[in-house]
């Protein structure tokens, strides 16, 4: 993971309620454990026609959402089965935070351990992200808020450790592995008490 500490980027919208897992990538790609190239196959069934090119009615298909790295959902976003692959087919599309005002839980914990910022937002927040297409937003993860382009803001919640992970680009083994020396030291000392 790479540390994640400011994102700023126009927003595309995907305004759909209940995007499951499924839709994000679906299952018949679930076949692998990279992290990369999964991003082609990201909405695979939206995105596509059945030739195999470019839908251009599909949201993300459409040249303002190219390269948008902010993707703002419809509410119960993520739901579904429990699949990291979902997570790792938006990071290596380009998204790197999802805003809704309501993201699955599994979703949403998956897509934090595997640096994909994943906020939820109030209902009138959402509202207003969803009537402003590719609005500029820079989202602090430090300070957790949502930076508009008037300078108003909106704060979200992120869990402590979720966000120390973000900022040092560390996921939960990671973070282990910089405490190593005292997870040695004490089971040295545990091993001389016995």
């Amino acid at each position: 993971m790479k540390p994640l500490t400011r994102i700023r980027s126009r927003t595309a919208v995907l305004a759909h309620a209940n995007i499951d897992t499924d839709r994000i990538i679906p299952a018949r790609f679930l076949t692998t454990t990279e992290r990369t190239g999964l991003g082609r196959h990201a909405f695979e069934d939206w995105r596509y026609r059945a030739d195999g090119s470019d839908d251009p009615d599909f949201e993300l298909n459409r040249p303002e959402a190219r390269g948008c790295r902010i993707l703002v959902a419809g509410r119960n976003f993520g739901c579904g089965s429990s699949r990291e692959h979902a997570p790792w087919a938006l990071l290596d599309f380009g998204i790197q935070a999802v805003l809704s005002s309501e993201i699955a839980d599994i979703f949403r914990s998956n897509a934090l351990k595997n640096g994909l910022l994943a906020v939820v937002v109030s209902e009138a927040e959402h509202r207003w992200l969803l009537d402003h297409p590719g609005v500029e937003l820079s989202i602090d993860v430090a300070g957790s808020f949502i930076e508009l382009p008037d300078g108003g803001r909106f704060a979200f919640e992120l869990d402590g450790f979720a966000r120390h992970c973000l900022l040092q680009g560390v996921d939960q083994l990671g973070f282990i592995r910089q405490h190593a020396d005292a997870i040695d030291a004490y089971e040295q000392r545990v091993e001389q008490a016995a």
